[in-house]
């Protein structure tokens, strides 16, 4: 194992933002893939600790099972690593963090209820539904009001603003202006056969704006200035993208518009770093395990 130092450089007006990170990296694994596996792993044991099981297990243990079943969404590791990249803790955006993957299971799950009667063909899933349709559907009817509940008890007397600020995001992000406008407008384009039209207002709605949601949450948590917490709204919104049009261009042709955004996500960060945005713009190339 070796012991590598992560170090970005800054402009001598951001020097509030200096940061160093520490870390034991395998020799196989790079720097940035240690930096958000670690992320990952620490929002998911915050989530374990928060939903443990326990009585009455008929309602914990599908609750457990479907939070973990859905696919990872590195929204969260963006949350967190936005609150580092302007001066803040882990710890300050961790219950942020959470509560994005909460309401991103809440809704995958939603969406991916198995049902009989679909008009369109049915959806793959990366779910094992262990339950019926009609636990599934509880279960995100209740699962995002409890990740707005676990947001709120990070609350403390230095916070408060800040949290509530992060919980209006959150709630914005999913509501009809944002993922479940994208959810609606896929099958609509699905039903209808036109997908190629929208496909990357879809991306942008279901990726984008959960993304843009994290980056926006970690700088309000991390005490950013509202001209910086709209950078990394930017940024993360145009990651969103980056990852939901790579999640496609194997049948879609998305490897010149790839390029064109990738480049507007790194221009938001210029004044951060200099130009130089190695780790957090890593998250591009980062793949969910």
């Amino acid at each position: 194992m070796a012991c590598l130092e992560i170090k970005a450089t800054f402009s001598s007006n951001q020097s509030r933002y200096p940061r160093r990170l520490m870390a034991t990296v395998a020799p196989s694994e790079s720097p940035s893939s240690f930096y958000w596996s670690t992320i990952e792993s620490d929002v998911q044991s915050y989530i374990h600790k928060a939903i443990p099981l326990k009585s009455p297990e008929t309602v914990f243990e599908p609750m457990r099972h479907l939070t973990f079943a859905a696919p990872i969404t590195t929204a969260s590791s963006l949350c967190v690593a936005a609150c580092e990249f302007v001066g803040g803790d882990r710890n300050q955006a961790i219950a942020a963090a959470a509560a994005l993957h909460l309401v991103h299971a809440g809704l995958y799950t939603h969406y991916h209820l198995p049902l009989t009667d679909r008009k369109t063909p049915q959806i793959q899933s990366q779910i094992q539904h262990k339950y019926g349709p009609n636990i599934e559907l509880l279960y995100g009817d209740g699962i995002i009001p409890f990740g707005v509940e676990l947001l709120a008890s990070s609350m403390n007397g230095d916070n408060q603003d800040r949290v509530l600020e992060a919980i209006i995001e959150i709630s914005r992000c999913i509501g009809s202006q944002g993922m479940i406008d994208g959810q609606y407008r896929k099958l609509k384009a699905m039903e209808q056969s036109d997908g190629d039209e929208i496909h990357e207002y879809v991306i942008k709605k279901m990726e984008g704006e959960i993304h843009a949601c994290g980056g926006a949450c970690g700088a309000i948590l991390g005490g950013a200035a509202e001209e910086e917490i709209e950078r990394m709204r930017r940024f993360g919104m145009f990651m969103g993208m980056v990852k939901g049009m790579t999640s496609m261009k194997s049948y879609l042709d998305f490897e010149e518009r790839i390029g064109q955004v990738t480049a507007l996500a790194l221009k938001e960060l210029e004044d951060f770093v200099g130009g130089e945005p190695e780790l957090i713009s890593s998250l591009v190339h980062y793949s969910s395990i």
